[in-house]
């Protein structure tokens, strides 16, 4: 028997595949672009037939590059809280893939909040009411599939976040399920009870017929069809939302850990010892489950890659983040430019579903080189906001930040993040945590690894970057900061 898991990262801008041996080794890896559409402002989708394609071709490039002819088990990590609606006969999408940065679910979010809601399906969900999470949007697909509510009412249609359709692909539509880390993203699931929550159901108006049923992130789901180099039988052995399953790769299993994983927006996330309520606008969350469920505390942030990525395509930049960060090299410093990114509102914590991006501070000196600077320095800000209001709801000290994701392989970004929490940053040699979180999960499954000791002892690397910066300048700078969010809220209020 092979001692390999194939772990698949599923995320909003492309699709990996990992062969990760015992000794904690990667022997293949491919990614798959795929492409994001924005028909209106505030409105994200994909096609999530391209979504498994790209799966499917990611897991053959990478078992050919490993030279691996079977594995042990398959893991799944996804882009979370984006939702899907399919045929349960066909397996046939009915729809779009409506991605976790779509707003089209604000108005039904706003009226309910209108009603005096919130606090309860914060009480019951750990979370805000939000268009980022899924119900939102299933409610939006199901409104716009022909006789929807009645189909779905039937079971002749099934909802699912992003790691049930590709369960629901690896498996040849014999399995609906999906992982509690990202049930506990959809605003549908009561944490208390960890099932899905017939209240808020009905608030929603989607039936239980068409959702799939949650479990643990570590356990056998079910068995693969072949698909390409991938042959039947393998056991589908975890699935868990990318962030959780960054923070798992980080072997940050105990209170006190805390990482950021920046990617198309960002995620931070730390554990905690019972399912803490914040009031400071940070998420309740499941961290992961195994025979009982981890929470933790999370901040979303829509968007920092995502920011660099527009200031590059408006520059037409061909290389995208490196050049962005060379350009910012030009310079000492933004020179009192901030630019707020909010293309589709503002995450954690915030919440703000109507803000729209903002720059300020220019002047007749400002260069290319200051808007860089401040697009890189954006990211940094928002962490910061995040992880200050974490500090306060864990009520401890949070030391160092756990870093990951691909604009985390901008130095000067991580310089300056250390620089404006005052902390060390420690930036993860791999750019695989998501990968590696899910494939660690898999294998505890299997029997791989034993224990969570074991994987702690599995070799990992780290690039330090620690603060160099004043405390009188730290503070001028993100004194700055807030100004810009005020201006930008402002402007929606008004």
């Amino acid at each position: 028997m092979s001692d390999c898991v194939l772990a698949i990262d599923q995320g909003t801008s492309n699709t990996k595949a990992l062969i990760l041996d015992n000794e904690g080794a990667v022997r293949g890896r491919a990614s798959v672009p795929v492409a994001i559409r924005y028909p209106q402002p505030g409105w994200v989708e994909q096609d999530g037939q391209d979504l498994w394609t790209s799966a499917a071709q990611a897991i053959d490039a990478a078992l050919r590059a490993s030279g691996e002819s079977d594995v042990t088990a398959v893991a799944v990590s996804n882009q979370r809280e984006s939702a899907l609606v399919w045929e349960r006969e066909t397996g046939a999408l009915v729809g779009p893939c409506v991605v976790w940065q779509c707003q089209r679910g604000a108005a039904l979010c706003e009226d309910i909040a209108s009603r005096g809601l919130a606090e309860e399906i914060h009480g019951r969900t750990g979370l805000q009411i939000d268009p980022m999470f899924s119900a939102s949007k299933i409610r939006w697909l199901l409104d716009h599939i022909p006789n929807g509510q009645s189909r779905a009412e039937r079971g002749e249609l099934c909802a699912g976040t992003v790691d049930s359709w590709l369960l629901w692909n690896l498996t040849g539509g014999r399995v609906h399920a999906c992982d509690l880390t990202n049930a506990s993203r959809t605003l549908l699931l009561n944490l208390d009870t960890l099932c899905w929550d017939d209240d808020l159901l009905g608030l929603f108006g989607i039936p239980a017929a068409m959702l799939p049923k949650a479990g643990p992130s570590a356990h056998v789901y079910g068995e693969t069809v072949a698909c390409g180099r991938l042959p039947d039988g393998v056991p589908v052995a975890a699935l868990i939302g990318d962030s959780h399953a960054a923070l798992y790769g980080h072997a940050g299993f105990r209170p006190g850990a805390i990482k950021a994983t920046y990617g198309t927006g960002s995620s931070l996330m730390t554990p905690v010892g019972s399912p803490l309520r914040s009031d400071a606008g940070i998420s309740t969350t499941i961290a992961w489950a195994r025979d009982r469920a981890t929470y933790a505390l999370e901040g979303n942030i829509y968007a920092t890659g995502a920011a660099v990525q527009w200031f590059a395509d408006l520059l037409g930049l061909a290389d995208g983040g490196p050049e962005v960060e060379a350009l910012a090299r030009q310079v000492e410093g933004a020179d009192g430019v901030y630019f707020v990114p909010a293309f589709v509102g503002l995450g954690a914590p915030h919440w703000s579903s109507a803000a729209r991006g903002l720059i300020s501070g220019i002047t007749r000196g400002t260069t290319p080189g200051h808007l860089a600077r401040a697009t890189i320095e954006s990211i940094a800000y928002q962490i910061r906001d995040v992880f200050d209001a974490m500090q306060a709801s864990v009520g401890g000290s949070l030391n160092h930040l756990l870093a990951d994701g691909g604009a985390s392989r901008n130095d000067l970004l991580m310089q300056f993040q250390a620089d404006i929490l005052g902390c060390p940053v420690l930036r993860s040699g791999s750019g695989d945590m998501s990968a590696l979180g899910a494939a660690y999960l898999a294998g505890l499954a299997v029997g791989l690894w034993r224990s969570e000791k074991e994987i702690e002892q599995l070799p990992r690397q780290h690039d330090h970057f620690r603060p160099r910066m004043s405390l009188a300048e730290r503070d001028r700078l993100y004194s700055g900061w807030q100004q810009a969010l005020w201006r930008a809220l402002l402007d929606i209020e008004s």
